[in-house]
């Protein structure tokens, strides 16, 4: 299976293609090998003018036709608003056009995955304004997602509190610095890459959990600009 995932949540994005081997006799499917072909990184704000072109690069760098496509996967938040909307329409199309399936994850859930730990896990990634984007996972469950939320840096110390023995991950040093300014313990990751992303992704596509490009949509946790100042319409 060949399949692309694009990360544009924000100043950290990436596309990604990717290669693996999977039994398809086994219930469910099982991947058996997986290979990073190639991965590039994407300069915030020049989205979508970069995205799809890199994609027809990596593609023919690696002498694979469109046909060849199995899947999409991408980041569908929380992040940018202008990045992700770019990014989800691109992969819209591209889907739609092929007839190829999407899976759609979280960045959250990338980053707890990332932990690689067999329990709960919480991630977070800084929002802006004093706000954390948080999100709570149990992977001891068959469906992992429990909350994902948007706090103030008051609460997400407060909410770890309650939660001791839980791990906590972040990319962001200043919030791990925040956390640990409270005596309470952060690991901080990296920001995944697409490889990362599509190895998820894939496993998703097998489970068949995958989305519609008619129902792609982003998963912004927070309102727009637009949509908390906007004016009622008047009756």
């Amino acid at each position: 299976m060949v399949l692309v995932a694009a990360d544009t949540s924000g100043k950290h994005g990436n596309v990604a293609l990717a290669r693996a081997e999977v039994d398809r006799h086994a219930h469910p499917p099982k991947i058996q090998t997986f290979e990073s072909l190639e991965v590039i990184p994407l300069q915030g704000g020049t989205f979508s003018a970069e995205l799809v072109p890199q994609i027809s690069g990596m593609m023919g760098r690696h002498s694979i036709q469109k046909t060849e496509l199995d899947g999409f996967v991408v980041i569908s938040g929380p992040g940018s608003f202008t990045g992700l909307r770019v990014g989800l329409a691109a992969i819209k199309g591209l889907a739609e056009v092929l007839r190829k399936p999407i899976a759609a994850i979280s960045l959250l859930e990338v980053l707890a995955r990332a932990a690689n730990h067999n329990g709960r896990v919480w991630s977070a990634i800084d929002a802006g304004r004093h706000e954390v984007y948080l999100g709570d996972y149990d992977f001891l469950q068959e469906n992992p997602s429990v909350s994902e939320q948007l706090v103030v840096q008051e609460e997400l110390v407060a909410t770890l509190r309650s939660n001791i023995g839980a791990l906590f991950v972040t990319p962001d040093p200043k919030i791990a610095a925040l956390v640990e300014e409270h005596a309470l313990p952060a690991l901080t990751v990296e920001w995944p890459r697409s490889d990362f992303i599509a190895r998820i992704g894939l496993e998703k596509i097998l489970a068949g959990k995958t989305v519609s490009p008619g129902d792609l949509d982003a998963n912004y946790i927070r309102r727009s600009d637009a949509e908390i100042f906007s004016k009622p319409r008047s009756q």
